[in-house]
């Protein structure tokens, strides 16, 4: 069996964040960077169905020169190999076009499960999974709070609005892209850090995937115009009273708003 399991290097959560002259992103110079949280839990399911079913488990990510050490840490912590897309041509990618690229990893690779996180600590958008799920035609849930293996595919309990729980089946292949809080996630020992020197990985391009042209900045379907702080209040209005006067005041004040 084989377990494809997608990473982003996400700014580490303590970093002090600055926004780039062109207001489109931040700095990136100088800053920690770490796996992205969501990920994190997607790894350790992976590593636990190895544990169980003896699978190889591939990381793949896209990224800059930098993404080595996470992709080493993913190593450490137990997955077999990686797969880097270190290419100047796939800088600025939206999130078609990072889903185009794991999904020509993914038809490369052929795994029979492929996980991600829910989505990415740095820009919460969740599009990457369902677009990969699509372009690589494998059924998928998203918000996975559970997952077990049966019959050869996968009941999995995915999280909606409410806290209300969705029981789903998939067949094998599937896709799932997991909540926080699906599992305790190990950390690298000592061991598996030093063997980790010795796992492949291996780098390609886009051109070796066959999507010159394709992604990047230049294909873009969706465009950051602008980055910015929201601006702080100057004002505010405290409320006094008993708490039945305070929550009528309150109530009136969202109304006013437009708010409810």
């Amino acid at each position: 069996m084989k377990v494809m399991v997608c990473l982003k290097q996400v700014p580490h959560q303590d970093a002090r964040l600055e926004i780039r002259e062109d207001s489109t992103w931040i700095k990136e110079d100088n800053i920690k960077f770490e796996i992205n949280s969501y990920d994190t839990y997607a790894l350790e399911e992976a590593l636990r169905i190895k544990d169980a079913n003896e699978a190889e488990v591939v990381v793949v990510s896209v990224g800059p020169d930098r993404l080595t050490q996470a992709l080493r840490t993913a190593l450490g912590m137990g997955a077999d190999r990686a797969v880097h897309v270190n290419d100047p041509a796939a800088e600025g990618s939206d999130s078609l076009g990072i889903a185009k690229i794991l999904a020509a990893v993914a038809k490369e690779e052929s795994p029979d499960l492929v996980i991600t996180g829910l989505m990415a600590d740095d820009d919460n958008y969740s599009a990457v999974p369902p677009m990969l799920s699509q372009l690589i035609g494998m059924p998928s849930a998203t918000g996975v709070l559970k997952a077990e293996a049966q019959d050869g595919g996968y009941r999995v309990e995915r999280e909606l609005e409410g806290g209300a729980l969705e029981v789903v089946d998939l067949p094998q292949p599937c896709l799932i892209a997991v909540q926080s809080g699906l599992n305790q996630v190990r950390y690298a020992s000592l061991k598996g850090i030093m063997q980790a020197k010795k796992k492949p990985i291996d780098v390609k391009t886009a051109a070796d995937l066959g999507l010159e042209g394709q992604v990047g900045a230049s294909a873009q379907k969706v465009k950051v115009e602008k980055v910015y702080v929201p601006p702080k209040g100057d004002t505010a209005e405290m409320v006094e009273g008993s708490s039945e006067e305070i929550a009528s005041t309150l109530v009136a004040k969202i109304k006013e708003l437009g708010l409810l």
